[in-house]
């Protein structure tokens, strides 16, 4: 989860005046967790629901807030620049929203640089999906001019000078030779062209999502600047932008409104207008549990979680959400800032009133067998996340991305999804016990969700059983007969046909399907191709399988 570091007296500096050993008693309190201290500074980890909080303002903003200090909605005054960036279509094919915004009066000395560094990195995983989703820039405004263009170039034109360089490259060397040209080229590579920021002169602001532009570059005597968040989810980019602007508000900056010009419409960035959600209070009372609070009292609570409120009637107050709280998605998501500001300890625990006998899951029962039959074939279990990400889930499998449900805030880079397979986890399992005598033989047993336009709630949850060999001469035949033992025993008919699965090598894999009283099966087996072993930097030869249960 995100971590931020900061000092005391950066606290104190934004008007908090409170005890260090105070302050460590308080802060889990407002859903954080002191991750480390000493007599200077302080580490704390917040969720990543919570991504106005991975600055030091945004922590005392909501500190305040939560000590009674200040309460409400933060009033922050937006000015007009007169500005604008002009978005060329064909950028449309590669990152096609852009938010732009000028901040003025801004202080960068002591940390302060490193801190606005940090917040940047932290929301390009949080929100960007590393830099995947949503990319963030912040330029000095004073040596460059508006109107700017967003554009999409051509590899080997406008060549500049991007940042901690002394020479001028182009977009196509930048991705080849440039050190975070090189970490993100998958981002933009298999495009004709890359985007590009300029201004009035065709001065180069930044190569999105890629690096920023020397020129513009951030130091302490630097007093206003430009901020530009490009990316492939229109939402997400002005969230991320608006977290930014609000972030800087707070300690005196002036934000600044941009035009952005497409070819079809032209918007206002950033838009701070607030969000409403109606909470009830007999749905707050129930959700939280041994409460008893009033209309009134919920609007105080939201007054001091830095939400406005309205009573409409005894039973509905009207919550009005500022444009920085992008976590707030539902009734409950109100309630749960309402049951943090009540404060958990307060929360009277109380017996349910109902009984319930137990009885085990008929799945869980059918598991116990699987697990026996796999350990009596000689195989280890292993338990992996359901979470993983789609360089290891796809690219690295040889597999095509296919529509998967997405992580909305991943708490890191390598677990953005959730998995429709079991293979590459037990693949990334044999990556980190490569040093482990051979043969290995590992099997897991767990949940896969897809989409599934058909359901109700657009998923589908499906139970598998997956299986990896590996040894100097593991072959077809091999994982054929372990396949063919598996079924036996579970008591499944089998049966084989040809298979494409670019996973494994092609005409040494098979697709199987079985019947059972109990219901069908689905599924592959075979030896895994080489470029797949390289990808995941093994030296031994792999077989697997995989089988999805269907119930009838």
């Amino acid at each position: 989860m995100p971590v931020i570091t900061f000092k005391y007296q950066d606290l104190k500096d934004l008007g908090i005046d409170m005890e260090k050993d105070e302050l460590i008693d308080t802060l889990p309190m407002m859903s954080s967790d002191i991750e480390d201290f000493d007599d200077e500074e302080i580490k704390v980890e917040f969720f990543p629901n919570r991504p106005d909080n991975l600055s030091v303002e945004g922590v005392a903003r909501s500190f305040k807030g939560f000590i009674g200090q200040e309460i409400g909605f933060p009033d922050y005054n937006v000015e007009n620049s007169g500005e604008y960036v002009e978005v060329d279509s064909d950028v449309a094919k590669i990152r096609p929203f852009i938010g732009f915004a000028k901040i003025d009066n801004v202080d960068f000395t002591g940390d302060k640089l490193k801190y606005i560094m940090d917040f940047q990195e932290n929301l390009h995983w949080v929100i960007g999906r590393d830099r995947k989703k949503v990319a963030i820039g912040i330029h000095n405004a004073d040596v460059v001019n508006a109107p700017f263009k967003y554009i999409a170039t051509p590899k080997d034109a406008n060549a500049f000078v991007p940042l901690e360089k002394d020479t001028e490259m182009t977009p196509d060397e930048i991705l080849t030779e440039h050190e975070k040209g090189v970490d993100y080229a998958h981002l933009i590579q298999d495009f004709d062209k890359y985007p590009l920021i300029l201004d009035k002169d065709d001065n180069v602001l930044s190569m999105p999502p890629i690096i920023n532009g020397e020129l513009t570059k951030i130091k302490e005597d630097t007093k206003n600047i430009i901020v530009d968040v490009t990316g492939t989810d229109e939402r997400a980019v002005n969230q991320a932008l608006n977290i930014i602007c609000c972030s800087f508000a707070e300690v005196g900056g002036q934000i600044r409104t941009m035009e952005v010009k497409y070819t079809d419409k032209t918007i206002k960035t950033p838009d701070l207008t607030p969000q409403e959600q109606l909470v009830h209070v007999d749905t707050a009372n129930e959700l939280i549990g041994g409460t008893e609070l009033t209309a009134e009292d919920i609007k105080e609570l939201l007054l001091k979680a830095r939400f406005d409120a309205e009573i409409i009637n005894e039973n509905e107050v009207n919550a009005i959400i500022p444009a920085y709280r992008v976590d707030i998605l539902h009734e409950v998501d109100v309630v749960e800032n309402i049951a943090v500001q009540y404060h958990i300890n307060s929360v009277e625990a109380k017996l349910p009133e109902i009984n319930t006998v137990a009885y085990e899951n008929d799945w869980f029962k059918a598991e116990s067998t699987i697990r026996d039959v796999m350990v009596g074939l000689g195989f280890q279990e292993v338990m992996s996340l359901m979470l993983t990400n789609e360089g290891a889930h796809y690219e690295k499998m040889n597999q095509p991305e296919e529509d998967h449900v997405q992580v909305a805030r991943p708490i890191t880079i390598d677990r953005t999804m959730i998995r429709t397979s079991l293979i590459n986890s037990l693949m990334e399992f044999l990556e980190d016990n490569k040093h482990e005598d051979l043969p290995q033989k590992i099997f897991e047993i767990g949940d896969v969700l897809y989409l599934d336009d058909s359901k109700e709630n657009k998923t589908r949850s499906s139970k598998k059983l997956a299986a990896l060999i590996c040894h100097s001469t593991a072959n077809f035949t091999e994982i054929k007969s372990v396949m063919t033992n598996v079924l036996t025993n579970l008591g499944y008919t089998m049966e084989i046909s040809d298979s494409e699965n670019k996973t494994f090598i092609e005409g040494r894999v098979a697709d199987v399907t079985g019947e059972a009283e109990k219901g069908k099966i689905e599924g592959f087996f075979g030896e895994v191709s080489p470029e797949v072993i390289t990808n995941f930097t093994l030296e031994y030869p792999v077989i697997a399988f995989e089988i999805e249960f269907i119930n009838k």
